[in-house]
């Protein structure tokens, strides 16, 4: 599976104006161009067409070009030798569009999982230093993009997850309580809770070995890391856990228990990575684990993923970043795209190994494609 080419309108810094159809290799793609011109908008094209959403951005509306009333972004993508055309589309007032092969898509949740993608960004050292939301999130979407039910079941889950904290909110409000209807949303909270939770503890146990591997590659085998999965169902009954936490999610008025609480524990060295990693270490686990999620989706689903590293290199030295090329610059890895601000380093990686790769400047929302380091 691979993106062979994309054609944008007024998403983000890529107006109407310009020509923004590009055709991509099936290989390695490079997008070099000063901080601000436009690549990691152009990667976020990409995350949309295959998530129904943004990597960065928390609404459509701010995918919008400035001045402008809507975006749409096409790609064409060969699917198992078969070409698949799918199209976005929002603008102001309207609701979103999302088409495959030109028929629209019920439910955006159905398009998930159809095109496999694992993205590394310099954001993403949340998944390190934030909270668990970072966590839970990460680890959602690479299960969602393999487990249909695991999708269905966390939609669900969240959605009584909210109702259940406005009614708690309601009773206190009225000054009122009522534990039957209470426990009616507690029993439609019970059976997706369960499969979350041992979907992912079952997909954790799997993930820790592979990253371990990969960090492993990256570090010449400077440091031991580990990847633990914790969550309040273990060992716990989830009914009875919500009746011991009724006091306090009253008090509080919001669920207090529950695996929107769950959360994945990073050690190197049996210390915490948050702590006691530096910043090139926590940098080489952070791509393990994304390394690892992508294997993992690849194994499941039978598709290499598309793989887009942003801006990556800064905090690498000259060993791990000749590792990591070498890592993904095998037939367990298809389509890669990389964007740096420096060109003259790229290319001195890749030829370095005879890598084929296509390059794209890019300057202000304009893309221009040469093709080079053909080996």
């Amino acid at each position: 599976m691979y993106l062979q080419q994309i054609n944008l309108t007024n998403y983000k810094n890529y107006n109407g104006n310009t020509n923004n159809k590009l055709e991509f290799s099936p290989g390695f793609n490079f997008l070099v161009g000063q901080n601000g011109a436009g690549k990691t908008n152009l990667l976020d094209a990409v995350y949309y067409l295959c998530f129904c959403k943004s990597y960065f951005s928390s609404t459509d509306a701010q995918n919008v070009h400035h001045g402008k009333d809507f975006f749409r972004v096409e790609g064409t993508f060969d699917l198992n030798g078969q070409p698949e055309n799918i199209c976005a589309k929002f603008g102001a007032g309207r609701k979103k569009e999302f088409n495959r092969n030109g028929v629209a898509y019920e439910r955006l949740s159905e398009h998930i999982g159809l095109l496999p993608l694992v993205m590394i960004a310099p954001d993403d050292t949340a998944l390190i230093k934030d909270g668990s939301e970072e966590r839970r999130k990460a680890l959602d979407t690479a299960i969602s993009q393999i487990n249909k039910p695991y999708l269905d079941a966390l939609i669900a889950y969240n959605k009584v997850l909210q109702q259940r904290n406005a009614l708690l909110k309601n009773f206190a409000e009225r000054n009122y309580f009522n534990l039957q209807l209470l426990e009616t949303y507690n029993a439609q909270l019970t059976a997706p809770a369960m499969v979350i939770f041992q979907t992912r503890q079952q997909i954790t146990t799997q993930l820790t070995p592979i990253i371990e591997q990969f960090y492993c590659q990256l570090s010449q085998h400077q440091e031991t890391v580990n990847c633990l999965y914790q969550s309040p169902l273990h060992g716990k009954n989830f009914a009875q856990l919500l009746t011991n936490n009724l006091p306090t999610d009253r008090q509080l008025q919001r669920t207090t228990e529950g695996v929107h609480k769950d959360d994945l524990e990073f050690t190197i060295n049996g210390y915490p990575l948050k702590k006691f990693g530096s910043q090139g270490q926590q940098k080489s686990f952070l791509i393990a684990f994304k390394l690892a999620i992508y294997q993992l989706i690849a194994q499941y689903s039978g598709k290499l993923p598309l793989l887009l590293l942003d801006d990556i290199f800064d905090k690498l030295d000259e060993q791990r970043t000749a590792q990591l090329v070498q890592m993904v610059n095998t037939p367990n890895f298809g389509q890669v795209f990389i964007s740096d601000t420096q060109p003259n380093r790229m290319k001195a990686i890749f030829d370095k190994f005879a890598v084929p790769y296509q390059i794209f400047y890019i300057n202000n929302g304009a893309a221009q494609p040469n093709v080079v380091g053909a080996k």
